[in-house]
């Protein structure tokens, strides 16, 4: 079994340039809220969102979940991405989109599974609102972010607009794929993890 693909990024979806000092990460220009769940705190959002940093870790209690994060791009089909199938306890990141914490939508994606037994998002299904995702940063920052809904959408019924589209608030979308799985032709559909920021907390040195 291997990682369903996930649709194309949509044609529309504007990504703007960012510079950075520790990754060529770009910044999503802001848009509608895509997934919901209402605005931040007054007293947070003077802080938010973060500038462009890559992330290096994600930590997903519920599901006691502690990986790695590599960088992700598209294939010449404009698909995203997945990691290796060699190393199945390693999430990716969708490099050309938002750093988690930044304005926008950030990407990071994993498999069910793999010909050798389980991998990472295994039971990403599992996760429910109010869930937290700890996203540790090379800024040496950890964006936190509370699961919002979660979701599972056939190939067909891929919303685009709502999982990649630009938001007015720094959001994150964890993705794996669902559904049926066929020999020939994979898994049938994509669980997706629809969350927002809630905090940021500094690394000890």
């Amino acid at each position: 079994m291997t990682l369903c693909v996930f649709s194309s990024l949509m044609a529309g979806i504007v990504w703007a340039s960012s510079d950075s000092s520790d990754d060529p990460s770009v910044s999503a220009t802001r848009g509608g809220d895509a997934a919901g769940g209402g605005d931040l705190p007054a007293q947070r959002a003077k802080q938010l969102p973060l500038s462009p940093s890559r992330p290096v870790k994600i930590a997903v209690p519920g599901i006691f979940i502690e990986a790695p994060v590599i960088g992700l791009g598209l294939d010449a089909k404009g698909h995203l991405g997945a990691p290796p199938l060699s190393t199945p306890r390693v999430v990716g990141w969708y490099r050309n989109g938002p750093s988690p914490g930044d304005a926008g939508t950030s990407l990071i994606v994993g498999h069910r599974d793999t010909e050798t037994g389980p991998a990472i998002f295994l039971n990403l299904n599992a996760l429910h609102r109010g869930d937290k995702v700890r996203v540790s940063r090379a800024d040496r920052r950890t964006a936190v972010f509370a699961v919002d809904e979660v979701k599972t959408y056939t190939k067909d019924d891929f919303p685009d607009d709502k999982v990649y589209g630009t938001t007015n608030r720094p959001e994150l979308r964890l993705m794996t794929c669902g559904g049926r799985f066929n020999k020939k032709s994979g898994y049938s559909a994509n669980v997706v993890v629809f969350a927002h920021l809630t905090s940021l907390k500094k690394q000890a040195a």
